[in-house]
């Protein structure tokens, strides 16, 4: 049986999380490997420390290693940070074939097209997404190979970043002996863990909110519309608790994990402090504080949906990923705030080793291996469609 052996690498601000699998004739990845971190070396998602990510990055991918029992060759490898831009463009092209018929070699030319923009030194596109189709002026087309027509149009969302953060996470992967297959945007990678199809196509947006970013990426119609990076994220609600409250950063991130909620207690005369060491919180006073910037978050996000100006907000359902997702009453914030439907997003359950994946913040390590997944297919099936139902007439 053929079998063929993938890896992803999750290069967050405070976890890096390596998965190795393999995938038999099913198409279904099965986890071999698994390997979680603290990550060192990194600042709001982007390299800040070559040394100390590559040590975080090396220990990661050893521990998956381990478990899989065999080397890691090559990855695909999320980024983020607020380096990283969304654009919308348009293509077009004239089909020139005699029997004008669309070839997966027309999607590469319109593509190529729409992906001519102006870009400054600095920046590199990492994603030309395909937002959807139209032939001879016929649009809302999804999957136009195989079909007639004279002309070809495109919508794309065009994805870019930094230069530097790219070449120094792609460094430090290097360095480690791995290969990178692929950079991809985290929340598009992370989207393929959480979303449902109907999600993607009825319209969704997802929040991707880590510890030093929150990925935001915005569907319709099956496609990425537009995708950004907001720099607040899980360190600056610690960082609240830090400040209000006076006490160590280290001993805030223990009070927000273990006893973090958003939801108001009751004013209960029973109501107890929360005390760790000899140091101690009202319950309502931690509240207060979390419940505060994850409002101005949401508030964020709905702020830069406006801005752009998207189609039909309100109809939209919000998709919650991320370590912060684990704060409970998340998602009933989320509604009381932008008055969207929303709820917390759950890695897609892989066979293997992957019980510990099951953790919303692991949406992008589990998406990574889905993103590989998803896109070698499309390519696959874009090759070899035209052979199936034309025959060698073409």
């Amino acid at each position: 049986m053929k079998s063929n052996k993938i890896a992803a690498i999750d290069v967050g601000t405070t976890k890096i999380c390596t998965v190795m699998a393999e995938v038999e004739d099913t198409g279904i990845p099965t986890v071999l490997g698994v390997g979680v971190v603290p990550s060192d070396g990194l600042h709001k998602g982007m390299v800040a420390d070559v040394k100390e990510a590559k040590e975080s990055i090396q220990l990661s991918i050893k521990k998956a290693e381990q478990a899989a029992g065999y080397k890691m060759e090559s990855a695909c490898v999320g980024i983020t940070g607020k380096h990283i831009s969304s654009i919308n463009n348009h293509g077009v092209i004239s089909i020139t074939h005699s029997k004008k018929i669309v070839h997966p070699s027309d999607l590469e030319r319109v593509l190529k097209i729409a992906r001519d923009i102006e870009l400054p030194q600095d920046r590199e596109i990492l994603h030309v997404i395909p937002r959807s189709y139209s032939l001879d002026g016929q649009s809302g087309i999804n999957s136009p190979v195989g079909m007639y027509a004279n002309r070809l149009d495109v919508e794309t969302n065009i994805v870019t970043a930094a230069s530097t953060s790219v070449q120094n996470l792609v460094k430090c992967v290097r360095s480690c002996g791995v290969k990178v297959e692929d950079v991809v945007l985290e929340p598009l990678a992370s989207a393929e863990s959480v979303l449902t199809e109907e999600e993607k196509q009825d319209g969704a947006i997802l929040l991707d909110i880590g510890g030093g970013t929150t990925d935001v990426a915005i569907f319709q119609n099956g496609s990425a519309y537009y995708a950004f990076v907001l720099p607040v994220s899980g360190f600056h609600v610690t960082r609240d608790i830090a400040i209000t409250t006076g006490i160590p950063f280290e001993t805030a991130e223990q009070i927000k994990i273990k006893y973090g909620n958003v939801i108001p207690f009751s004013n209960s005369p029973d109501m107890k402090d929360i005390t760790v060491g000899d140091i101690s919180i009202s319950q309502d006073t931690l509240t207060k504080i979390i419940s505060s910037r994850f409002e101005e978050l949401f508030k964020f996000v709905m702020i830069e949906l406006s801005e752009i100006e998207f189609p039909n907000i309100t109809s939209l359902n919000m998709v919650i990923c991320g370590g912060s997702a684990n704060m409970s009453g998340l998602a009933e914030l989320a509604v009381s705030t932008t008055g969207l439907p929303a709820r917390i997003g759950y890695p897609s359950r892989l066979p293997g080793v992957s019980d510990a994946l099951g953790n919303p913040m692991h949406a992008t390590g589990v998406g990574l291996l889905l993103w590989k997944l998803i896109n070698d297919d499309k390519q696959s099936r874009n090759a070899n469609y035209i052979s199936r139902i034309m025959g060698k007439n073409i």
